[in-house]
């Protein structure tokens, strides 16, 4: 089969990872007899740097002519001008918006052979966890209006959160849809004991709920969640929430697993096209060292393979090399515990296609 992927490696440690990435596919093409097309395009602010805009018209045309997207990391202390009219996570919400990807979809696995790796107690990891964190990623207080002003001689700010009932469902929809297909249990969080639009996100819920009577639905607030991800992250299987809510906590989950770098994610739409790339961000400090963590980015690969190209087989193959090449004692430093031997990002890389 053949198949075009836009590649973005964008700034800090990104044009490394998507390389790795890039040789996982490579070897995935060779012994599945595929044919995966790469062009690599600007964003963020080596977009900036180069052409002056973070998301330039080349990069959103290449994107919408390709089979998928695969990006890397974008931002750095170089384009942190808080007043500075385009910055390079501006180029993120563009091609959200450009490719209509409304869901983001954010795994969070502890690996057996990382337990020491994660903060939470032992006698709770051991438990295991395998949680789908499903976020809406079109709407709310990130899309909404904002400014500020001067009022009373004082400044102010605002941001205004917004949802619609068709932006809602349509993800949620998405939720349950993955939540047949895994161990059928879905908490959708809210703040509906305040907020407006979170009283309209759980009504939606409700009345989607009944058409999937085999799955075990509760709604829960999201400040309470931020607690039971720490107590008993086992208590999860697929969770959906807004955007913000999202954000926050795919983050705090991903530091259960013991490390971001291990996190790949999938923003979907109504069609097969997704944008794939890991959760964390450029880490400008480590960028060209050769110590980057690629497996999150692989992961995002083996996610794409999965969701746009339904290549099962294939995108399961990533994932148990990567988790042999971690059953084996293979460590980055984000990952290493005392007396590990720390292996650089061409030897991770090298173990898992080794295993593939």
């Amino acid at each position: 089969m053949d198949f075009n992927i836009a590649t973005i490696p964008g700034d800090g440690i990104g044009p490394e990872i998507v390389g790795s990435a890039i040789k996982v596919l490579e070897k995935i093409a060779d012994k599945y007899n595929h044919t995966f097309n790469f062009t690599s395009y600007l964003a963020g602010g080596c977009a900036i740097d180069e052409c002056g805009i973070s998301l330039p018209t080349e990069t959103i045309k290449g994107c919408l002519s390709s089979d998928s997207v695969l990006l890397g990391a974008v931002g750095g202390p170089k384009w942190d001008d808080p007043d500075a009219e385009d910055r390079p996570e501006k180029a993120l919400l563009g091609l959200r918006k450009e490719l209509e990807v409304f869901a983001n979809l954010r795994p969070a696995t502890i690996h057996k052979s990382l337990a020491d790796a994660c903060v939470l107690r032992k006698d709770i990891v051991s438990e295991g966890f395998d949680i789908m964190i499903v976020r809406e990623l079109t709407g709310g207080i990130y899309f909404g209006d904002r400014g500020g002003g001067i009022e009373d001689d004082c400044n102010f700010a605002y941001d205004i959160e917004k949802y619609n009932e068709k932006e809602i469902s349509r993800v949620v929809k998405l939720a349950f849809e993955i939540a047949m297909k895994r161990s059928k249990r879905l908490v959708s969080i809210d703040k509906a004991n305040v907020l407006a639009t979170s009283r309209l996100w759980r009504k939606v819920c409700s009345n989607l709920s009944i058409n999937y009577k085999e799955v075990t639905y509760a709604d829960m607030l999201v400040d309470n969640a931020a607690m039971q991800l720490i107590r008993k992250p086992s208590q999860f299987d697929v969770i959906v929430t807004s955007n913000m809510f999202g954000d926050i906590l795919s983050d705090e989950a991903s530091q259960v697993t013991g490390s971001i770098g291990l996190l790949p994610s999938a923003s979907l739409g109504e069609g097969t096209r997704g944008l794939y790339e890991p959760i964390h961000g450029s880490a400008p400090d480590i960028a060209g060292q050769n110590k980057a963590n690629p497996i999150a980015t692989i992961l995002s690969a083996a996610m794409m393979l999965k969701y746009s190209f339904n290549l099962i087989d294939e995108a399961n193959d990533i994932e148990n090399a990567v988790e042999k090449a971690l059953d084996n004692g293979a460590r980055t430093q984000d990952i290493a515990s005392d007396g590990d031997k720390i292996i650089g990002t061409d030897e991770m890389t090298d173990k898992i296609i080794q295993y593939l």
